[in-house]
């Protein structure tokens, strides 16, 4: 009981109200649900790594020292007006 409520553990599936632990191998599916759950968010975050890297990897040709640019002038090819009320 947890603040005076019967509490429901999310690892554990079974019937609402006090529990007793049946030996070591309900300890054992414990853990086993557990490493499970932790294996899955491991491979999220890997995933999430690998994919935020490769957006990181500039090869060295590709990157110039020389940051000045040529001032091109724009043509407005379409133009539009708005009458507020």
């Amino acid at each position: 009981m947890l603040y005076g409520r019967k509490c429901h553990a999310p690892i554990c599936w079974d019937q609402v109200g006090e529990r007793v632990i049946e030996g070591p191998e309900m300890i054992e599916v414990t853990n086993a649900k557990v490493f499970v759950a932790k294996e899955k968010l491991k491979e999220a975050r890997t995933r999430q790594k690998s994919y935020a890297d490769k957006h990181q990897d500039h090869p060295l040709d590709q990157i110039h020292t020389d940051l000045s640019y040529v001032e091109e002038p724009e043509a407005i090819l379409d133009r539009q007006d708005r009458v507020m009320r």
